[in-house]
Formats: C-alpha cells, sequence, structure tokens
C-alpha cells in the first residue's frame, strides 16, 4: 500500500539527499561534542554550554532524519563508516582556539546549508510536502545559529549594514 500516494522515482532523489544530510549531521555533531570537550580559554562557560546545546538540537535532528527516510520507506543509512565516506563535513582536531573552533562550525553550517537546500529541491519535485516542511525549519533555525555565532566573532566595532531599501 502506498499511504503516502508518492511516485517511487521522485522519492528515491529525496532519499539519497536524506542519506547524505544523515551523514552530514552525524559528523557535525560528533565535532560539537569534540569541541564541547576540548573548549579552553576566557570563552569556556558560553561555547561548553553553546556546544552543548547546539549537539542536543543536532542529535534530535539526526533521528528525525532517519525517521523521515523510513517514513519514505526506505532504510536510512547507519554505519559510522559510511557516514564519514558520504559526509561533506570533515572530522576535526580537537586542538583548536575557540574562534578556529566557531569558525568551521560557521563552515559547516554552509555545508549543511547547500545539503538541505539540495533535498528541497528533491522533494519540490516529488511534491513531498513533510520532507518540505522538515527542511525549512531546520534552514530557519541554522540560518539563525550561523547568525549568532557570526556575531561572536565579530569585533564589537563592526556595524549592520546600514543600507535598506525604502
Amino acid at each position: 500500500m502506498n499511504y503516502l500516494n508518492t511516485n517511487n522515482q521522485k522519492i528515491l532523489p529525496i532519499v539519497t539527499e536524506l542519506n547524505v544530510l544523515l551523514a552530514d549531521y552525524h559528523v557535525y555533531y560528533q565535532k560539537l561534542r569534540n569541541f564541547h570537550w576540548n573548549i579552553l580559554g576566557k570563552n569556556f562557560f558560553d561555547l561548553h554550554n553553546k556546544f552543548e546545546e547546539m549537539y542536543n538540537d543536532t542529535k534530535l535532528k539526526i533521528d528525525e532524519v532517519a525517521e523521515r527516510i523510513v517514513t519514505l520507506k526506505y532504510h536510512p543509512i547507519s554505519k559510522l563508516s559510511d557516514y564519514i565516506e558520504v559526509s561533506k563535513i570533515k572530522e576535526s582536531s580537537p586542538l583548536l582556539s575557540d574562534e578556529e573552533m566557531v569558525s568551521e562550525i560557521i563552515s559547516d553550517h554552509s555545508i549543511l546549508l547547500e545539503q538541505l537546500n539540495l533535498v528541497v529541491d528533491k522533494a519540490e519535485n516529488a511534491k513531498d510536502e513533510g520532507t518540505l516542511d522538515l527542511m525549512g525549519a531546520y534552514i530557519r533555525e541554522l540560518e539563525k545559529s550561523t547568525w549568532m555565532l557570526s556575531a561572536w566573532s565579530k569585533d564589537t566595532k563592526e556595524e549592520f549594514n546600514s543600507s535598506f531599501v525604502n
């Protein structure tokens, strides 16, 4: 029974991109844990807590993405070796400064946003509203998190872009 009323030929590209996203989130999750455990310096308390908040959020997203794949009637990839092979996000050294850690996380956000948009493209093609809804929320949250980390990285004398449309 096709309870989703979907076309399997249109679903497979979505599942393929969701599995890449799943791999990306797994490597990203472990990187956040790495940074949480290994942060040092004056920003320890702020970043230790922020990284924990971020990896807990990512853990939920990992489960939701995997369950979305199962909902679409496919198996999610689930081996660590596959995650490392498939992910566009790469592992990191624990021996980074706080600024290097944040910079790496911001860079990883660009990779995640790119992958999220690939999933959206495939889901739009298949009219898969469930996946579109999930990805839209992830994109919005990731953009906000990136803005906040980027603001943390800036010099306090920097200003917002003052040009605007009347």
